[in-house]
């Protein structure tokens, strides 16, 4: 049995070894490797631009890495491409629907193309919140109906392997909050869930792991947790009424010696009003290994 990264001893779905691809003369993706595990959501974080989508079309089968190797499943993707494209589930960042078909016949047409015979279009539209629009043609669609219908299509085929660019693309925060939970579902049945985002709030509330990936390369690749614990700063924002009736405002760091005795000089000469704690975000984790922002 193959041994996984993590020392499991199980193969992983997903298994990126030191893949490179490049644009003409302009590198893309240098040296990047990652597992996911069945039943795994890994992250990717990083900036337009990062390589995150370009690692998905290498995962895809669209791009051949120059470099490196690309495992599905278990299987060489290289070698076994057409065998291993249907049984994944792919949602691209840009949004590729026929506008004269309706929701349905999007979801059957595609059913037909993976070898699908018993698909409930209407039960996997409902799963994605578009139970009452899918006699409509998509050219009627608003940006967010669309990304659900194409969540919705990545799951036609009921995928090993769930790879998705930039899920949460033009949805409403409920609306996200349903994709979520249908990538969760997934997840817990087995699949494999590979995100892509540029949103540290996603991937914060959604991934087992995330990966920093910047200038095609990855800095850093662990559970949010470990990450914000490893490189964050802990904080308390104390808000303290002063005697001639302002308000102010300080932050104190709770790492580190002496901790009590910053808390307690910060509401001298006041009456304390609230402290709350700040937990260290993904975004400035990111900022601090890479030199630059999300967006």
């Amino acid at each position: 049995m193959q041994q996984s990264r993590d020392g499991t001893g199980t193969t992983p779905a997903i298994s990126v070894q030191d893949v490179h691809f490049s644009y003409g003369s302009r590198p893309a993706v240098r040296g990047v490797s990652f597992d996911v595990a069945r039943g795994e959501v890994l992250g990717f974080l990083g900036p337009n631009g990062a390589g995150k989508s370009t690692t998905i079309k290498m995962l895809t089968g669209q791009y051949r890495p120059a470099k490196g190797r690309i495992e599905l499943l278990g299987e060489d993707l290289a070698t076994h491409r057409s065998a291993l494209q249907g049984r994944i589930g792919v949602c691209f960042e840009e949004k590729n629907l026929y506008p004269t078909l309706s929701g349905v016949e999007h979801l059957r047409f595609f059913a037909r193309l993976h070898g699908v015979r018993d698909l409930d279009p209407g039960a996997l539209l409902a799963r994605v919140g578009l139970e009452t629009r899918g006699r409509d043609r998509v050219a009627g669609y608003s940006k967010g109906m669309r990304q659900r219908l194409m969540i919705a299509r990545a799951l036609v085929n009921d995928p090993e392997v769930l790879i998705l660019d930039e899920p949460s693309d033009g949805l409403d925060p409920v609306s996200a909050q349903a994709i979520r939970s249908v990538i969760r579902e997934q997840a817990e049945r087995g699949c494999a869930v590979l995100i892509t985002t540029h949103d540290m709030w996603e991937a914060d509330a959604l991934a087992d792991r995330v990966a920093f990936i910047h200038d095609g390369r990855l800095y850093a690749l662990d559970t949010p947790e470990r990450l914000k614990l490893a490189h964050g700063t802990r904080s308390a924002r104390v808000r303290v009424r002063r005697e001639d009736g302002a308000v102010d405002e300080r932050v104190v760091e709770l790492d580190g010696e002496d901790m009590g005795r910053r808390l307690a000089e910060a509401t001298v000469g006041g009456e304390l009003l609230t402290i709350h704690t700040d937990e260290a975000t993904l975004e400035a984790v990111f900022v601090q290994m890479t030199g630059r922002g999300l967006t």
